[in-house]
């Protein structure tokens, strides 16, 4: 019976453990990392700039009025309570962001309808962000319970 025992190195000396380091695993962790902000970089960059208001907020100290533009349950769109054409929204959103800009900064009021096309929103919040108008709020009604 014999058991085998750990060989001696010249001289009797033992042999130091080898230390290595496997790479295999960070190199997996990494590509995986990459791969995500790949995917995610993107998202970022396509999109509309957007200042949401906070549930239960309280109201902005402002100077000046901000400028409101509504989409009512029809699709008609108003600028401070003035009807405006689709086309002409272009032309007055150029002519609201060519005025001289407040302390503050403008900031825009965006109000829609709850049952109106989702793209039809976006439609104007594009037209907003072509002009160089970022600052937009989307009001809402607080408090409302859930159907």
């Amino acid at each position: 019976m014999g058991a085998s025992l750990p060989s001696r190195g010249r001289g009797g000396k033992r042999r130091a453990p080898m230390a290595e380091i496997n790479v295999t695993p960070l190199v997996d962790v990494m590509l995986v990392l990459l791969i995500i902000f790949m995917i995610t970089a993107p998202l970022l960059v396509a999109g509309v700039p957007i200042d949401l208001p906070e549930n239960r907020a309280k109201a902005l100290d402002q100077q000046s009025k901000p400028v409101q533009i509504a989409l009512d349950k029809d699709g008609a769109l108003f600028i401070d309570d003035a009807p405006v054409a689709e086309a002409d929204l272009p032309q007055r959103l150029a002519a609201i962001a060519a005025e001289p800009e407040p302390a503050e900064g403008r900031r825009i009021y965006l109000r829609a309808d709850k049952g109106l096309d989702y793209g039809r929103v976006m439609r104007v919040m594009g037209e907003l962000n072509r002009a160089g108008l970022n600052r937009v709020a989307l009001v809402s009604v607080g408090g409302e319970q859930a159907p």
